[in-house]
């Protein structure tokens, strides 16, 4: 704004086009304010968590905040008032009384903070909003440099803008408005830069200008200095986290002399993490979200996949839900085996990325090869009765290449199921069909059989019911105890009484035969 007045003097042609430019420029603005102040007036706002769109509370709200006083100042036509005299009014004398549009800083502010918080890249946002500072303190400093260029006078010494300072405005350079802006542009950055190579003050004020501006530059491009480095270590604190697990785990390899070959495939399965982005686990990404949250970004992650599992393909939604809060990311080395024939299993397994092989017992012929989205091992943890493998491995199963595996653990799977009675023997229902197709189901077997977990719970809760029991006799025994106790001692103290006053009876007859006789 205080960048517009001192370019009058570039001619009347050049002058008139740059003044309506502005004044075009002006009124959109003037009017996107104006727009600003009506839609504030019709958005709604949070009242004990409940969205209010009230249009007259919304309305009311908004007048009694300290923001409506200063979008009112913002708006005050301060250049058309003191322009009036003007034969043209958009060509206003002094557009920087048009300075108080700056109290709507705030809506930028605001803008800022909400993109940053939605933004998927917040940290290259925040290098950006910094870039942006930085050009825009640059350039109202560039303005202010010029307007006390003109307050002083064009070319009257050698520090402000003018053919004497031999900087702005060498021999043969001809004096445009590009040129006035980018000098003072240039003036301005190395003065708040702090490198000053720039024509020597002369008067008084071009010195106090010059120390206020040497010391601003200072206090703010520390501040941004400290922000980007600050933002800086941000961006790189997950590969410092990481790096240090890295760190801590060859000096363990090291400290315990693990062989060079195995070292080898530690560094290489931590290249695979960091460079496919799994330096963290889903849990410790997540659990600062609540349990509500967490299950809705697990059931789109993974419900498609674990309803594609033919076990779960009937299964109500529930349960699902529950499940796939359970499962966990592991990532196997090339050559890993993820389980062996005859290994009990405990774990169900679906491919996310990568490929498997099944292989003999010699690791050299290979059966099948199992890809994205495959699944195994769903009917080991199971507990199927009459099953002839049992809960062990038919297969071994190696990883080609690096492969990313969702694992549920059977006992998760079991937990989550005794809250879902009917699943449970919907389950069991589907595996003994699919072990009965391939003639791997001992029908004589009893259709469920408990596991060794089940059998405990099942004692423990017997042992907990039994106790209860005891307790409630017990209780019982004290009670009628306590009663029977208060009932003697009442008896006790009407015995006491009665033979005290038998005794009592027994003296007075007797002092009144003594008389008697006498």
């Amino acid at each position: 704004m205080p960048s517009i007045e001192p370019y009058s003097d570039l001619g009347w042609s050049h002058w008139w086009w740059t003044r309506l430019l502005w004044a075009v420029l002006d009124l959109i603005m003037d009017s996107i304010y104006w727009l600003d102040m009506f839609v504030r007036t019709r958005t709604g706002f949070l009242e004990q968590g409940l969205v209010v769109k009230d249009i007259d509370k919304i309305r009311k709200k908004y007048f009694e905040s300290k923001q409506f006083k200063y979008d009112v100042i913002s708006v005050i036509p301060a250049d058309y008032i003191l322009g009036w005299p003007w034969p043209i009014p958009w060509f206003r004398p002094f557009p920087v009384v048009r300075l108080n549009r700056l109290f709507r800083l705030d809506r930028v502010r605001d803008c800022i903070e909400r993109t940053e918080t939605r933004s998927s890249m917040p940290n290259a946002f925040r290098v950006l909003c910094v870039v942006w500072y930085i050009i825009v303190i640059i350039h109202w400093n560039a303005c202010f440099y010029f307007w006390i260029s003109e307050m002083i006078g064009l070319g009257s010494d050698g520090w402000v803008y003018g053919p004497l300072n031999k900087q702005s405005l060498p021999e043969n350079v001809k004096d445009t408005l590009l040129r006035r802006y980018i000098y003072s542009f240039y003036w301005s950055t190395l003065i708040l830069t702090t490198i000053g190579e720039v024509p020597g003050p002369v008067l008084n004020v071009e010195y106090l200008f010059v120390t206020l501006d040497l010391m601003c530059g200072v206090l703010i491009f520390a501040t941004i200095v400290g922000n980007v480095g600050s933002m800086i270590s941000n961006m790189s604190a997950a590969r410092t986290e990481f790096q240090n697990k890295m760190d801590g785990i060859k000096q363990y390899m090291e400290l315990r002399r693990v062989s060079k070959q195995l070292e080898t495939r530690v560094i290489k399965w931590f290249d695979y993490l960091w460079a496919n982005k799994q330096s963290l686990s889903d849990q410790q990404v997540l659990k600062v979200l609540p349990d509500k949250l967490q299950a809705e970004i697990a059931m789109q992650v993974h419900f498609e996949t674990l309803r594609k599992v033919r076990i779960f393909q009937d299964c109500e939604a529930g349960l699902l839900a529950e499940l796939v809060l359970k499962l966990q990311l592991q990532v196997f080395s090339p050559g890993d085996y993820i389980c062996r024939k005859g290994d009990i299993g405990r774990e169900m397994y679906i491919v996310k990325r990568g490929k498997l092989q099944v292989v003999g017992d010699d690791g050299q012929k290979v059966f099948a090869t199992l890809q994205e989205g495959a699944v195994f091992g769903e009917l080991s943890i199971l507990n199927i009765a009459g099953s002839k493998n049992g809960n062990r491995r038919t297969a071994n199963v190696r990883s080609v290449g690096y492969t990313d595996l969702f694992v549920l653990n059977k006992n998760d799977l079991w937990n989550a199921l005794r809250e879902y009675p009917d699943a449970r023997k919907l389950l069991l229902a589907k595996g003994r069909e699919l072990l009965k197709k391939d003639n791997l189901l001992d029908e004589n077997a009893p259709e469920e059989q408990q596991t060794v977990e089940e059998l405990a719970e099942q004692l423990t809760n017997s042992v907990k019911v039994l106790q209860t029991r005891m307790a409630r006799l017990i209780a019982e025994h004290t009670s009628t105890e306590t009663k029977l106790n208060s009932r003697i001692e009442f008896l006790e103290k009407q015995l006491r009484r009665y033979k005290t006053a038998v005794r009592r009876q027994k003296s007075l007859q007797v002092h009144s035969m003594s008389q008697d006789d006498s």
